[in-house]
């Protein structure tokens, strides 16, 4: 049950940086998918493109479910936080001003590098 709430989190968290700076949910949901909860990176792409499914990956999304690399269930919990999380980080991101965003996408983005780029 407690893994639920952590894909709904996991949602809600790439949704708010969504919404705020406008960064796909992607950059925060397959790292965590490969570091937090253990899928390999083929499982994570899968997945990932499956919230996103209509209708952008649809295709994509359909090569790596016929490989076995999708999980439907985590895809659809992820999705229900990233919906509720892109209005909040929406609605977060209208009050500040555009050098406050510029700031926040370029943390976001040089923290997301460097775990990517010095793990494992």
């Amino acid at each position: 049950m407690t893994e639920i709430w952590l894909y709904i989190l996991l949602g809600a968290v790439a949704g708010i940086f969504s919404g705020l700076i406008g960064i796909g949910g992607g950059i925060i949901i397959i790292p965590a998918l490969v570091f937090v909860f253990g899928l390999s990176q083929h499982q994570a792409q899968g997945t990932t493109l499956a919230l996103l499914v209509p209708p952008i990956g649809l295709l994509a999304a359909w090569t790596y479910y016929s490989k076995g690399y999708v999980d439907l269930r985590i895809a659809g919990l992820i999705c229900i936080g990233f919906f509720a999380g892109g209005l909040l980080g929406a609605k977060l991101a209208v009050g500040l001003s555009s050098s406050v965003l510029e700031k926040l996408f370029g943390v976001a983005l040089f923290l997301i590098s460097l775990k990517m780029i010095f793990t494992r």
